[in-house]
């Protein structure tokens, strides 16, 4: 379900609800749109356009509803209760998705805590215990506190429990950088919006075997490798890093700050773009958001246009260095399919003489003078 309120690019958003619908492990059956100034208070749109959905839902054996915006609590009880089934929106679904991909320790914790954190303000949601009062002797709780007060407190406490086991993690990333940098290592982090094949490149560059799929989140555990680059006669760091999205709540960025800090410690973004995806110019602007968020904004980047052998003959570029303008910067791009293994000696050349140029001390070269910011 999607209510264009006016935002740009809306049919694309509903697409790629489809697709994150499909990642979590749902089958779309039908989809349902409208216009509206504002979102209604009560259901988020009207009675009538629910009444609709009802309808529809029953005839076609729907089991939940999903809305492409983020529903505040209220709004998905009103909606929950008008249509009688579940309801969900599109917050719900990315963290469905990572709590089923986590798999190092560290993603798990985080995923926890961002689940937590939104679950803590939906305890009325359709659970009509919470409403008995509890209390008295041997009981946990004041006389006649509610049960939604002892599940909140509850749910408080294994959020600061999880906090406290999230500030180990960063703490031992933070040694295992320190230990990089002695070494002297130049860090390289692969961002980019999710799907856009970062997973596949870095197993291309590195001779890896992380997960790569043509699916939305399919890598959530930072991974990091040496990358030797035979022209500049030494190894580099490597790290493939969680993709973003639009709309990536901010529960997911504050949960996710340990993992998105290799991001943030990089020496160089290589920032990968699905050159086959006709968004890609708004996909690159939702990762410029992100990374302003998260502060690694001005990290200097390197974009790469991957997907190269998707693109049609007569849109294939004529060379596969150039430029890109993002926010009135050009910015060095390079085309390359990592599937193919096209354009990526060309990538790993460039990469060389960045790397030479920073062993000899000349970090200040990378910044051109036309790239305020820290642009390459």
């Amino acid at each position: 379900m999607g209510v264009d309120l006016g935002a740009p690019n809306f049919d694309a958003a509903l697409e790629e609800l489809g697709l994150l619908a499909q990642s979590a492990g749902m089958q779309p059956i039908a989809r349902i749109t409208c216009k509206r100034k504002a979102p209604d208070a009560a259901l988020f749109l009207g009675s009538g356009k629910a009444d609709e959905i009802k309808l529809l839902a029953t005839q076609l054996g729907a089991k939940e509803i999903l809305f492409d915006q983020s529903l505040s609590p209220g709004q998905q009880r009103n909606l929950e209760r008008h249509l009688e089934l579940p309801v969900n929106d599109r917050t719900f679904l990315i963290l469905e998705i990572f709590a089923q991909r986590a798999r190092s320790h560290e993603g798990k914790l985080q995923v926890e805590l961002a689940r937590l954190q939104y679950l803590s303000t939906r305890l009325v949601r359709r659970w009509s215990h919470l409403e008995r009062q509890s209390g008295g002797i041997g009981m946990r709780g004041g006389p006649g506190e509610a049960q939604i007060e002892l599940d909140r407190r509850m749910i408080g406490e294994t959020i600061k429990r999880t906090k406290e086991r999230l500030s180990k993690v960063k703490r031992q990333r933070q040694t295992q950088r320190r230990r990089r940098e002695r070494q002297d290592a130049f860090n390289i982090s692969l961002i980019g919006y999710t799907n856009a094949g970062k997973s596949t490149l870095f197993n291309a560059l590195v001779k890896a075997r992380a997960y790569a799929a043509d699916q939305l989140f399919a890598t959530l555990d930072t991974t990091t490798r040496q990358l030797y680059l035979g022209e500049a006669g030494r190894s580099v760091s490597l790290s493939d890093t969680v993709g973003f999205i639009r709309d990536l709540p901010h529960g997911l960025v504050d949960a996710f700050q340990a993992t998105l800090q290799e991001a943030i410690d990089a020496d160089l973004l290589l920032h990968v773009v699905d050159a086959a995806n006709p968004h890609f110019p708004e996909q690159i602007l939702q990762v410029q958001r992100v990374l302003k968020e998260i502060g690694a904004d001005g990290i200097p980047q390197l974009l790469v246009f991957n997907k190269l052998d998707a693109l049609d003959t007569e849109h294939r570029p004529l060379k596969l260095e150039d430029e890109f303008e993002i926010d009135g910067v050009q910015t060095p791009r390079i085309f390359v399919s990592a599937r193919e293994a096209l354009g990526l000696q060309v990538l790993r050349k460039r990469l060389a003489s960045i790397a030479q140029v920073v062993r000899q001390g000349e970090n200040s070269a990378l910044l051109s003078p036309e790239t305020p910011g820290g642009v390459l």
